[in-house]
């Protein structure tokens, strides 16, 4: 095939059409907003397991050289919507990652993100979950989801309790399973026990979950909070981030969160997101203040979630390259 021509075939490229229509007849009958926010963005995103695209620094109005990015995600912007009280909302849109290429990975790929107003993670699982379930007829027969905290999935599939196993037994784990475990440090600090835990996630976990239904996996250990609440345990219970994944087949599909709200918290991760980036060597990025400036404002509660439309669509139609279901990958650009 030349290189002028789409990857994806006619018939794949419908499927997607008739999927991003079903979408929007899902949340019209809710009477969710939709909204559109700029790909182009005076910041990035800090987080260190994701790079920004820099585009050229540019001489603004008040004659200052701004760097800009193309956004990884239209979190913030949203986010701000929301503190302005525009209410729920949800959003189709193009983001850019850079370096994520694979079979599985687009460095530009189609987001949808929604927010809903006085939902915590398990209110946004159920809707997700229905969500799921009518874009999949007529393309994937699913069986019943199924619903496991992140404990009691890692005890179920990899036969490790993430939160109360030393880092050396997770290690032991990982050996066990025959995993390769050059490269990772050997201490007993909380970003080398998250390192292992992703291992046994991806390695383990994926792998052995149950085929052809939604699996989600809720309450994550509050180091992997990323930008949820975090809920304080009681009664010898752990602290847990409330943020939830979506698998089917053993692909990651989506990442919700209970809504982290406060300003002092988020200026914080967002620091120590920075200092993680400097360690590893990584290019500093500026954090987004106007998110901070809403937060203070007051955020409502809520739940979002964002589904990478591209890597949904392989899911149900079984195919097994993301070129397969888009019209010009990266390299046709």
């Amino acid at each position: 095939m030349s290189d002028w021509q789409p990857s994806a075939s006619l018939d794949m490229l419908k499927k997607r059409a008739r999927l991003l229509a079903k979408l929007r007849v899902f949340f019209a009958d809710k009477d969710i907003l939709e909204v559109q926010t700029p790909v182009l963005s005076q910041s990035g995103n800090t987080d260190p397991s994701i790079e920004s695209f820099l585009l050229h620094e540019h001489e603004d109005a008040k004659h200052r050289i701004q760097p800009y990015f193309l956004n990884t995600s239209p979190e913030f912007a949203m986010k701000r919507m929301l503190a302005a009280g525009y209410g729920s909302m949800y959003q189709i849109t193009p983001v850019f990652r850079q370096d994520e290429i694979s079979p599985k990975h687009n460095p530009e790929f189609t987001l949808l993100e929604w927010y809903r107003i006085d939902f915590d993670h398990h209110a946004l699982m159920g809707e997700m979950n229905a969500l799921i379930r009518m874009m999949a007829e007529d393309l994937l027969p699913l069986e019943r989801s199924q619903f496991y905290s992140y404990q009691d999935a890692m005890i179920k599939f990899a036969e490790v309790d993430p939160f109360t196993i030393s880092n050396n037994d997770l290690k032991q784990a990982a050996v066990k399973a025959g995993i390769d475990v050059v490269g990772i440090e050997d201490n007993d600090s909380v970003d080398v026990r998250d390192q292992w835990l992703d291992i046994l996630m991806c390695q383990v976990v994926e792998k052995n979950m149950p085929k052809n239904c939604p699996v989600f996996i809720y309450d994550y250990p509050a180091s992997q909070a990323a930008l949820a609440k975090i809920k304080k345990g009681s009664q010898g219970t752990h602290d847990v981030a409330e943020r939830f994944e979506l698998y089917i087949n053993g692909i990651e599909l989506a990442n919700g969160f209970h809504e982290l709200s406060d300003a002092v918290e988020q200026a914080d991760r967002f620091h120590q997101e920075q200092l993680k980036r400097q360690a590893s060597g990584q290019q500093g990025i500026p954090a987004d203040h106007h998110l901070i400036d809403a937060l203070k404002n007051g955020l409502p509660d809520c739940a979002g979630v964002a589904i990478g439309l591209e890597r949904l669509l392989m899911v149900l139609t079984g195919a097994q390259h993301i070129d397969e279901v888009l019209a010009f990958p990266y390299e046709r650009a």
